[in-house]
């Protein structure tokens, strides 16, 4: 009985979107705001160019991202402090990995070592462009490092989470420094380094694993739980086992199926293109969506994370690239498939591209 009224005191579902449109939403682009002032002190163009085009372009990360400052328990501001941050970081190091002529992986590890310091503050700070080309981005990237690990210290349960953070985090790193390789050698590198992983998820394709590292909401999932006092290890795992890799997958297998007619005319990997066709592309979206939602039971706020399952549908597939050609039918089927509610976040996502706001 007590477990019931604590379970009815979270907000989810409509009420948590309300809350993450009218109070996070602004609060992100607060900061983006004093980051993009930060950035434009780089006195290298290159790096000032490529750290406001990350942010310009991929706001969206940072602000979906920041729906776990929303997580029960936690300070508002000082999540979305640490989550927006840390997905600069993840954006901005995307970018000099895949908009620059650089194909260098320990210039690609190197860089990472950021993101990797972030969530450990004993790490100190690291040298990150030293294999890189261009180095001055009047502390930059330095400074975003320093932001998480301010948010991340006399956390009361971050002890529990750190090492799984930190193994995301190094998944996340080997994806990225893989992916970003000459055209004619990253495929096999990349399928070396997940296969080396499989036996631990047998349901999933090498390209479905590497999708699953290539997402953050784990990371801010573990995050938001350190904020608990009485965090248990058993709650750690279950939201290990909810994220990696569904939720997570889901997330990046989204991202990648909105790109996909683009990424083919460009060249660029996709790792929904690894799939026979658009009919098994969606089987496994729709695979990942049941798994999600399963794995969420044995967590300790289900519908927040059933929520957020909702909005990933409903915000990628509200895109304008999800009903380009095929795709139409494609999203159509996956949003119908998946009830009432999606549809119905769908919808307020697609008012929220009209207003300007996603």
């Amino acid at each position: 009985m007590q477990e019931e009224k604590h379970e009815k005191k979270y907000d989810y579902g409509l009420k948590l979107i309300y809350k993450f449109v009218r109070y996070i939403f602004p609060e992100v682009e607060r900061q983006l705001r004093a980051w993009t002032l930060k950035c434009m002190e780089a006195e290298d163009d290159v790096l000032r160019e490529q750290a406001l085009s990350s942010i310009r372009h991929k706001k969206f990360h940072a602000q979906g991202g920041s729906i776990y400052a929303l997580y029960p328990g936690v300070d508002m501001k000082r999540a979305a402090s640490f989550i927006v941050s840390f997905q600069t970081i993840s954006d901005y190091l995307d970018n000099l990995c895949d908009r620059t002529h650089v194909k260098s992986e320990p210039a690609f590890r190197q860089l990472h070592l950021a993101m990797l310091d972030a969530v450990d503050k004993l790490r100190g700070i690291n040298n990150y462009y030293y294999y890189y080309p261009y180095k001055k981005d009047g502390s930059y990237l330095s400074s975003l490092v320093e932001t998480c690990q301010e948010q991340i210290s006399g956390l009361s349960s971050y002890n529990l989470v750190i090492e799984p953070i930190k193994k995301y985090v190094h998944l996340y790193s080997d994806l990225q420094a893989y992916k970003h390789l000459d055209s004619n050698i990253r495929e096999e590198c990349l399928k070396t380094w997940a296969e080396y992983y499989a036996g631990r998820y047998p349901d999933i394709s090498w390209w479905e694993f590497s999708a699953a590292a290539g997402s953050t909401l784990g990371i801010f999932a573990l995050f938001a739980a350190s904020f608990n006092p009485g965090l248990t290890v058993q709650e750690v795992k279950a939201i290990e086992q909810a994220y990696f890799p569904w939720i997570c997958g889901l997330h990046i297998l989204l991202d990648y199926y909105i790109d996909s007619q683009e990424d083919l005319q460009t060249g660029d990997l996709n790792f929904t293109q690894y799939y026979k066709n658009l009919k098994q592309c969606e089987e496994r979206i729709g695979f990942f969506v049941k798994r999600s939602f399963e794995s969420c039971s044995g967590l300790s706020f289900p519908e927040f994370h059933k929520t957020i399952i909702r909005g990933l549908l409903a915000m990628y597939l509200s895109d304008p690239k999800a009903h380009m050609g095929l795709n139409n039918i494609t999203s159509r089927n996956i949003l119908l498939s998946n009830g009432r509610g999606t549809v119905m976040y769908h919808k307020l996502c697609k008012a929220l591209r009209v207003a300007g706001a996603l």
